[in-house]
């Protein structure tokens, strides 16, 4: 078919173009309309010729080329277990890996929380020192006041109400040290007070102060 097709539209180029040349030749009366209409149907005819061509050359190139090899079944699983294989290699590896870096931090935290305590045995003040800011929060300054009749007092909110109680000595914390303590001395739904106690000197307890309970 498209043999055929090549064949007509070569005559049909050959009879346009007599067609054109006997115009050109016998008529000179001729239309430009009609010149212009016969050379753009002599354009379309070259170039649906020159597609023809193509797609034949392409067709020939396509015949040349070699056929891939068909791949058997056991080939095919053969494959797929040797890629499993590679990925379940790969995920052990990559475990392994993240196992030695979880041991290597354990280890090093290990090493500097013993090295932590042997400077501690020599050192009671850093001892001290880890006690006071490993402790648990169990409130915060809110106000501080001084009365003639009462004394000097603080109320405070509290964070954690299980281990707050009336009478409870809380200290006061400020970084990683102690700067004085309270006696609770009441505690309501807002909040709760409590009285400075005697033996820390001159100071003022602050907002954002935190009460912890004395180290040991």
């Amino acid at each position: 078919m498209k043999i055929l097709l090549g064949a007509t539209i070569a005559l049909l180029l050959g009879a346009v173009g007599l067609s054109w040349h006997g115009m050109r030749e016998g008529t000179k009366e001729a239309s430009s309309d009609e010149v212009a209409r016969l050379k753009k149907q002599v354009e379309e005819l070259r170039l649906e010729q020159d597609r023809l061509q193509l797609e034949k050359q392409i067709q020939q190139v396509r015949a040349s080329e070699p056929v891939a090899p068909q791949v058997s079944a056991s080939e095919r699983d053969l494959l797929k277990a040797e890629l499993a294989a590679k990925d379940a290699e790969i995920a052990r590896i990559a475990e392994e890996k993240a196992k030695a870096e979880r041991d290597a931090k354990v280890s090093q935290d290990e090493e500097g929380l013993l090295g932590q305590r042997d400077l501690e045995k020599s050192d009671g003040e850093l001892r001290r020192a880890r006690l006071i800011g490993e402790a648990l929060l169990m409130g915060k300054v809110k106000e501080f006041a001084e009365d003639p009749q009462f004394g000097s007092f603080v109320t405070f909110e509290v964070v954690m109400p299980e281990n707050v109680q009336t009478g409870a000595t809380l200290a006061i914390r400020r970084k990683t040290g102690i700067i004085g303590q309270i006696k609770v001395s009441e505690i309501t739904p807002e909040g709760a007070i409590g009285n400075l106690l005697p033996g820390f000197g001159s100071f003022k307890p602050q907002p954002g102060d935190e009460l912890i309970l004395p180290p040991q």
